[in-house]
């Protein structure tokens, strides 16, 4: 996690913008302690895809008519 202070978070702004977009974590600082913190953002839909893709790749659904042993 990259620490800038206020005034270097402002006279840069677009510097920490593309590290973020890249996935990097900027803790924004003021007299030396963390007051926020800007995280790249996560697409929901496609985090909760790729989540379901591993339980499929781990799971296995029996005959949805016939319970599993009476066939």
């Amino acid at each position: 996690m990259i620490q800038v202070n206020v005034t270097e978070l402002r006279n840069h702004l677009p510097i920490y913008l593309d590290k973020v977009k890249a996935g990097e974590e900027v803790a924004v600082t003021s007299r030396g302690k963390i007051i926020a913190r800007l995280v790249p953002e996560v697409d929901e839909s496609s985090a909760a895809r790729l989540r379901l893709e591993a339980c499929r790749k781990d799971s296995w659904v029996g005959g949805v008519v016939v319970p599993t042993g009476e066939v």
